[in-house]
């Protein structure tokens, strides 16, 4: 299955229903390696981040379910998609619609992340910088 073109999916606002979805997929040790800072992410933690961030964040829907996030913030890009909804275009409907409300974004990406590198660069992102860490 291809989402992309399926009508039952959609991008909404990031209400506060979503805020633990966000979280928990944040949390998920299948995906949290792939972020730049690994941090087990508290409600209240949560909370906190999206009553000031949350207007920077949509939610991806199918059938009305919750599968993925994106957000733009200080022109830095977060996206994330649910493990069993990964190779079935989440990803690419979220960025092609987050970048249409934030065209100047930039993504910061760790450079063994290859499904994130991928995605970018079909988007037209291009690798600009390197930072090498011990």
């Amino acid at each position: 299955m291809h989402l992309v073109t399926d009508p039952s999916f959609c991008l909404v606002a990031c209400e506060e229903r979503y805020w633990d979805f966000v979280r928990k997929l944040r949390n998920d040790s299948r995906v949290s390696q792939s972020f730049i800072e690994s941090v087990l992410i508290t409600p209240e933690m949560q909370i906190r981040y999206m009553r000031e961030n949350s207007d920077f964040y949509r939610i991806c829907l199918f059938n009305g379910q919750p599968v993925g996030y994106v957000g733009v913030l200080n022109d830095d890009l977060r996206i994330c998609t649910h493990p069993d909804f990964q190779g079935m275009g989440v990803g690419t409907f979220m960025l092609s619609e987050i970048l249409k409300l934030f065209p100047q974004a930039t993504a910061k990406v760790k450079a063994d992340n290859k499904p994130s590198l991928k995605l970018l660069q079909k988007a037209g992102f291009q690798i600009k910088y390197y930072l090498l860490e011990r």
